[in-house]
């Protein structure tokens, strides 16, 4: 069962694991929507059909918070806050390559079908959408950058290919970078913002990524041995100083440029 960080009436907030899909497909695997509506029904033992929106996706490979809507009333509001970029999303990630220290990247994106994937193109291009991301590099080691990332569009597999058009490909990517067989993509969601459905209170929830290429920054996240907190083996968490780092990301958003664009 996915970690539960917060439910009541009108939301639940939950972490979605790595290669789980966020909704059923094709393939009938295990996707979190289902996983949770199952969990509904068990602790409050609804009968039938049990409602649970489903306001925004992450790609299967990634991992991290995603926001549910418990009613009908919830989902609309919610998804009002997608479509008016007023509920914030930052991620993290690890890119091959050295990144600046803050950068915009202003793409149009496209769907490629005989690729299947995403590629950035002219503005004119029928059918682009633009795509607009913002980022602050944390730390840079053994050729590789530790990266927050948020976003001001949400198109698909945006985040993945940005990154690879701006030379900066996500570790263990295997469609948009050099990944290989059995990497897990460092990419994750882990701030989720936005403004309670019902009570309009401004509701932040954090979820950090553990193991894998992770662990090579596990000395900037790990919060500090003597810090007297539980938590499960290997798990990474932000430390105070970097925090700090993202905090100023969030009130001062990087100032568009030309660079990596």
């Amino acid at each position: 069962m996915p970690d539960i960080l917060y439910e009541d009436n009108h939301v639940l907030v939950a972490v979605k694991p790595p290669n789980m899909l966020s909704q059923a497909d094709h393939t009938q695997d295990t996707d979190i929507l289902t996983l949770l509506k199952e969990y509904i029904r068990e602790k409050y033992h609804k009968p039938g059909n049990v409602y649970l929106g489903l306001v925004h996706r992450l790609d299967r490979p990634v991992g991290g918070l995603m926001v549910f809507a418990r009613t009908s009333k919830a989902a609309g509001r919610l998804s009002a806050q997608m479509r008016e970029h007023e509920m914030g999303r930052e991620y993290l990630c690890v890119a091959i390559g050295e990144a600046p220290d803050t950068f915009t990247l202003t793409d149009y994106l496209i769907h490629d079908e005989i690729r299947n994937r995403e590629v950035v193109c002219e503005a004119d291009e029928k059918g682009s959408k633009l795509a607009i991301l913002h980022g602050r590099c944390i730390d840079r080691r053994e050729g590789t950058s530790l990266v927050a990332i948020r976003l001001e569009t949400g198109r698909k597999h945006q985040i993945r290919a940005q990154m690879s058009n701006a030379g900066l490909p996500l570790w263990g990517d295997n469609r948009y970078g050099e990944g290989m067989t059995g990497q897990q993509i460092a990419l994750w969601g882990y701030k989720l913002t936005f403004e309670h459905p019902v009570s309009h209170e401004k509701m932040t929830f954090h979820a950090m990524p553990d193991g894998n290429i992770w662990n090579l920054y596990a000395d900037q996240l790990m919060i500090p041995e003597d810090i007297d907190e539980k938590r499960e083996p290997d798990q990474i968490h932000i430390q105070e100083e970097v925090v700090q780092k993202l905090e100023e990301f969030d009130k001062y958003p990087p100032v568009k440029t030309d660079e990596l664009l």
